[in-house]
């Protein structure tokens, strides 16, 4: 009796196999690149939609599959992995779209990979699944999690009920019915967040609505024990929408209380955003000068964001090295940078502040970077005449490196 002959596997599939790697495991600092590869091969599946929707369809599936079925070798640590297999659904959801598959049953199997989902390739996808929906994808997708959120409201601890309110919301956002997601999150508990994202949804039509709601939002925020997820982008929104509406010195006014309350250079550019051109010179002699009550961080950062050398200096000059190395190199290196050509010495402790931060947590995989600081560290000293500070630093290091083993 003679074998059926196999059907003829799609090249791309061939294709597909081989971009994963059977049998191979992809380390944490592997995974971009090797995403990247798979990255690749889904362009080419991009080509085939547009012409053959079907099969993109069904290399899509495959490609997912085989997402799962390579998940336990790899470390995805950067989440890349994940955020590729995310970006795959939707692609899958806009081919079944153009095939002209049955919206519901697309919506069903979205919920389906929903539910089953150990790797967790769902995790938040309903922002990125609303956009790729056209409007009856959109519509099934969202009977589908109404009757859901109607089936748990009996319990609203629940995670069922938790999670289909979430994905309601961004259905709703992306339908862009705004009585529907108010209804919504009245009637889940309105927070901040649903505050700004009703006020968004307001702010090309009715500005003075949008900002009724984030007035509404900074009112809610102001009632938590911690500030709101979406504090920062409420009081941004806020003075934004009062320089639209004509109100510019009650934004000024409103930048300047923030900032204030919270000096940091992302304040600051917020500010200076509302002040005229006329005055930018006085508030950029004002603004540093109430800053005082900032962190550390927070200064060093500020004066070296608005290029107020001699107050950085006068900083660095009054604090120990101790609490210099308590701040993230990504706020002492560009200190550092600024100080080197008119304050070499005080530059020179924010390098070696940098190089200690390393050294003293033993992590030896740094010292590259660490030998590199240090090697900046030593020409300030010198510049400034400070050898006997580079000696006792060069003793410390050692000392500190022989101490204990480093990881």
């Amino acid at each position: 009796m003679k074998r059926r002959p196999r059907s003829k596997a799609d090249p791309i599939e061939r294709q597909i196999e081989s971009a994963f790697r059977p049998r191979t495991f992809i380390r944490d600092r592997e995974c971009f690149s090797f995403v990247s590869r798979l990255e690749q091969v889904a362009a080419t599946i991009d080509t085939l939609v547009a012409a053959e929707p079907a099969r993109a369809v069904t290399l899509y599936e495959v490609f997912l599959a085989g997402c799962h079925a390579k998940a336990d070798e790899l470390d995805d640590s950067s989440g890349s992995f994940g955020q590729f297999a995310q970006d795959l659904i939707c692609r899958w959801i806009k081919s079944r779209q153009a095939t002209g598959a049955d919206p519901h049953t697309t919506a069903s199997i979205l919920v389906a990979w929903m539910d089953d989902d150990p790797y967790a390739f769902c995790y938040q996808i309903e922002k990125k699944a609303a956009a790729a929906f056209d409007k009856p994808g959109l519509a099934a997708l969202g009977q589908q999690t109404r009757d859901r959120f109607d089936a748990a409201s009996g319990d609203t601890s629940s995670w069922t009920y938790r999670r289909m309110a979430e994905i309601l919301r961004a259905i709703h956002v992306a339908q862009q019915d705004i009585q529907a997601y108010i209804a919504l999150a009245e009637q889940t508990e309105l927070k901040p967040e649903d505050c700004l994202t009703v006020a968004k949804l307001f702010v090309p039509r009715e500005p003075n609505e949008a900002l009724a709601w984030v007035e509404r939002g900074r009112a809610l925020d102001r009632e938590t024990q911690f500030r709101s997820t979406a504090a920062y982008d409420l009081d941004k929104l806020h003075r934004e929408l009062l320089s639209k509406l004509g109100r510019a010195d009650e934004a000024l006014k409103a930048a300047w209380a923030d900032f204030r309350r919270h000096p940091s250079k992302f304040t600051y550019d917020d500010l200076m955003q509302f002040v005229p051109k006329t005055e930018l010179t006085a508030w950029h002699e004002k603004a540093p000068n109430a800053a005082s009550g900032a962190n550390l961080f927070a200064r060093l950062e500020l004066f070296t964001e608005t290029k107020e050398t001699e107050r950085l200096a006068d900083l660095v000059r009054g604090c120990s090295d101790e609490a210099l190395e308590g701040v993230s190199h990504y706020t002492t290196e560009p200190a550092a940078k600024r100080l080197e050509k008119n304050y070499p010495g005080l530059a020179a402790r924010l390098w070696r502040a940098q190089g200690m931060r390393i050294v003293d947590a033993k992590k030896s995989k740094y010292y590259g970077v660490a030998i590199s600081n240090f090697e900046r560290a030593r020409d300030c000293f010198q510049q400034a005449g400070l050898t006997t500070e580079w000696n006792q630093t060069v003793g410390r290091v050692a000392h500190c490196i022989t101490e204990r083993p480093a990881s």
